[in-house]
């Protein structure tokens, strides 16, 4: 009823926000096609709980909302890597008015960021570089960016720099900052709080289906494992799934001995 009354409203002219856990949008996936998506109207859903979710549970665990999102025609589907970020997307969202629009956020405490100034709106599609570094480039999808940043600092103190990037959209992905990357990085890392078809998906889809240029980089991508995450401490959850910062890491060290990748080499755009 919620998602089938923002769809009547926007008919009329207002701006309404769906404003839902990632988890129980589930149950009105109907009315998002039929109602919004199909008509193109901008209904702007504030997806809550994305990602694991601590003690709520499988059943509250925001796990597939990007990939049942970013498979609809005339959807914008956006993740806030912090809450500067989500500001900005709750400013973008409000801009866009021929379409429906999507942004994600966790359960739980901001990272603490200055957000006095006036939210900004963003470029639609466009990602945006946190540090260039060697020939792994690490691109983040949503609120594991911190995580991502713990791991590169970590791995910055050994002598090793990473690129990191934060992806903001799944769709449109951008795809001119994905072949910067590809051109200037043998080797390509995404990770996201969702499950298999998400922005990973998206990803591997362009660069395999879509672009025109060969690909020679190898790509590996972090995503949900195929099992519901019981009940737990956020922090724990992410340990269990190989999603913490140390895993993150850890990940990028194996990467790199599986593959005899010279991490001290600098590759910059």
């Amino acid at each position: 009823h919620a998602v089938t009354m923002c769809a009547g409203m926007a008919t009329e002219g207002f701006k309404p926000f769906a404003a839902i856990y990632s988890t129980f949008l589930q149950r009105a996936y109907d009315q998002i096609v039929h109602d919004v998506a199909i008509q193109k109207l901008p209904v702007r859903f504030a997806i809550d709980r994305a990602g694991q979710v601590g003690a709520d549970g499988p059943t509250h665990a925001g796990s597939f909302d990007i990939a049942y999102l970013s498979c609809l025609p005339n959807f914008i589907v956006m993740a806030a890597g912090d809450e500067k970020e989500l500001r900005n997307m709750v400013k973008t969202s409000l801009l866009i008015e021929d379409r429906p629009s999507s942004f994600r956020f966790p359960r739980g405490s901001c990272v603490g960021l200055d957000i006095s100034e006036e939210p900004q709106p963003l470029e639609i599609g466009k990602g945006r570089i946190i540090q260039e570094g060697n020939n792994i480039a690490l691109i983040n999808f949503g609120a594991r960016l911190e995580a991502c940043k713990e791991a590169v600092q970590s791995l910055l103190k050994k002598g090793i720099k990473i690129t990191l990037i934060d992806a903001r959209f799944a769709k449109p992905i951008d795809t001119k900052l994905i072949d910067k990357v590809l051109d200037n990085h043998g080797y390509l890392i995404t990770i996201e709080e969702g499950s298999i078809g998400g922005f990973s998906s998206i990803v591997l889809d362009y660069i395999h289906n879509k672009r025109i240029k060969k690909t020679k980089s190898k790509i590996k991508n972090i995503i949900f494992p195929d099992i519901f995450v019981d009940h737990d401490t956020s922090e724990n959850q992410y340990k269990i799934i190989g999603m913490d910062s140390k895993s993150i890491e850890e990940k990028i060290f194996d990467f790199s001995k599986e593959e005899g990748i010279n991490l001290m080499k600098i590759n910059s755009f």
